[in-house]
């Protein structure tokens, strides 16, 4: 299919999909996690946005990925902020080729990726031998989905201790003045130290 007359060969027309896809956006200034909260303070005021992917990774930097509800959201705000000054940088907005995953997941026709042939991998008995053995010392659990039985609370409810309550069990405060007594008498015991000569 050749692209409509007036346009190069290389521009390819991609239909009007409910996800946009931004480019020149600032990366190295911004983190993460705020540049996806003001691209979708900015992008939100065109209505219900569902999903903004923006990743840092060499290859994704300085894009994004914003999916709204419906196509005429999505066109409304891409011909209100194509080109516009987006923290220092002029944004650059077209339709995304593909559509959104959580597009396809809300309409039911989401498909998870196949696995390849790599990620296929086969255990073996012996494998499934030793990731699954008990561990070392310990029983092997006769049944892993029933918890181990409480004893139960004694009748009666609850009890006071019986001594708790006699002050004859409780020990005595000693008084400050016996205290300070006792370091004064303590510091008069102390000798001084006799002084050993080396002249012998």
């Amino acid at each position: 299919m050749a692209p409509p007359a007036g346009l190069p060969a290389k521009v390819v027309v991609v239909p009007p999909n409910q996800t946009l896809y931004i480019t020149n956006l600032p990366s190295a200034k911004i983190k993460k996690d705020d540049l996806r909260t003001a691209l979708y303070m900015l992008f939100s005021t065109y209505g219900p946005v569902l999903d903004v992917v923006s990743l840092k990774t060499f290859k994704m930097r300085g894009q994004a990925h914003i999916v709204y509800r419906d196509v005429q959201t999505a066109t409304q705000a891409m011909r209100a902020l194509n080109g516009f000054d987006f923290l220092g940088r002029e944004m650059k907005i077209t339709y995304a080729k593909s559509r959104s995953n959580i597009i396809s997941k809300l309409d039911g026709s989401f498909k998870a990726p196949a696995a390849s042939a790599a990620a296929v991998v086969e255990i073996s008995d012996l494998q499934n031998l030793i990731f699954n053995a008990p561990v070392a010392g310990k029983a092997a659990p006769t049944s892993a989905l029933v918890p181990p039985a409480l004893p139960s609370k004694p009748q009666g409810g609850d009890q006071a201790m019986a001594d708790a309550a006699s002050p004859a069990s409780r020990g005595t405060k000693r008084p400050r003045e016996e205290k300070e007594d006792e370091e004064e008498d303590e510091s008069d015991s102390d000798v001084a130290m006799e002084e050993d000569s080396d002249d012998e």
